[in-house]
């Protein structure tokens, strides 16, 4: 298996694709081609959350204080249960690929 195998050229959505899952854990690839959260929308998870850039670039921000984190390849973030935020731009003219692994134990 290769990350960055199967990846279409077009991408009128964001690509998600489960690598592993079970009750305690879900480890997913994301791909990102100028894709962002719909605007006033924030992620709101019952759920911890780690997430690294291997390609790319995105900025997430969080709602508390509007901080923006700008990330680009190999940057990486946890981002705790019911920590609001969102994806505010993904590289629009190239992929971006997320690996993101969900931590379901604090359910």
């Amino acid at each position: 298996m290769n990350i960055f195998a199967d990846i279409p050229d077009s991408l009128p959505k964001e690509l998600f694709t489960s690598l592993i899952k079970n009750d305690n854990v879900h480890i997913e690839r994301i791909v990102s081609k100028g894709h962002s959260t719909p605007p006033k929308h924030w992620y709101d998870q019952t759920w911890d959350e780690w997430v690294i850039v291997l390609e790319g670039q995105a900025i997430l921000v969080y709602e508390q204080n509007l901080q923006k984190l700008p990330m680009t390849f190999g940057d990486y973030v946890f981002i705790p249960a019911h920590t609001k935020h969102r994806v505010e731009w993904t590289t629009p003219d190239s992929q971006t690929v997320w690996l993101a692994v969900h931590f379901y134990n604090n359910q």
